[in-house]
């Protein structure tokens, strides 16, 4: 299976199960390259799995995944390459607590890309500047806010230079009046073209940032639509009936 020409992610047929559970059902979905999506849905609907299949953290059973043209499958050439090309940022903020903000962004690029200690430190000082807190870099994850801390989660993943980033719920576990400092700098990602999927529950993050909106339940990609049709005019009762239960 390979890309056609500026598609960055090719979803086909794509199923999953836990056991006897179907958590994805026959998803389909390309992103282009610089393509922002951003994937809402209930809780259960199966998002943070979709994207979690997208560089092999969660295997799917049927179906197929292509990044870049590079099919997914069990070839550790084709995984290596594919999780070179694609960042992550989690939930959960994922950082040593032992280690400095600087040398949470320099040690991945040390350990697994073999970069010189004094290219990945000034790589990690660069990008820590551009999520904004340069002058954390000395501290320890504990000494920093929980949105502090998510920014250097972004910039840790940034550091490995990705093509594509996934978030997976990234406000999820912060204070309400730490989450803007957080979308802040994925709307600056946003509008430096790079490709990104993001599970969210931020709507207005959605209407501002997204090319389009996946919406699911059950399992399933019930509507795919422009910000403006989603929010707007949905077609499927599902999505109407979530919109009206999340919506102010």
């Amino acid at each position: 299976m390979t890309a056609d020409a500026g598609i960055a992610i090719q979803i086909s047929a794509l199923d999953k199960w836990y056991g006897t559970f179907q958590v994805l059902k026959n998803i389909r979905l390309d992103v282009a390259a610089r393509e922002r999506i951003v994937v809402c849905g209930p809780s259960g609907s199966g998002k943070s799995t979709l994207i979690r299949c997208i560089n092999l953290l969660e295997e799917h059973q049927s179906g197929h995944i292509a990044v870049n043209g590079i099919p997914l499958d069990h070839s550790v050439k084709n995984i290596d390459a594919i999780r070179r090309d694609v960042g992550m940022v989690f939930q959960h903020f994922n950082l040593f607590p032992h280690l400095t903000v600087k040398e949470n962004c320099a040690l991945p690029q040390i350990l697994s890309r073999g970069t010189p200690r004094k290219e990945a430190e000034e790589r990690a000082m660069s990008v820590l500047a551009k999520v904004r807190i340069p002058e954390q870099a000395a501290k320890f994850p504990g000494q920093l806010s929980g949105g502090q801390q998510q920014r250097v989660a972004i910039a840790r993943a940034l550091c490995m230079t990705p093509k594509i980033m996934l978030f997976d719920e990234p406000t999820s576990a912060l204070d309400p009046e730490m989450v803007k400092e957080v979308l802040d700098t994925m709307v600056a990602l946003a509008d430096d073209g790079m490709t990104m999927i993001v599970v969210t529950h931020e709507m207005g993050f959605a209407r501002k940032v997204a090319d389009r909106i996946v919406f699911m339940d059950g399992g399933e990609i019930v509507e795919i639509g422009k910000p403006d049709v989603f929010f707007d005019a949905p077609a499927q009762v599902r999505t109407q009936n979530f919109l009206r239960n999340i919506m102010p």
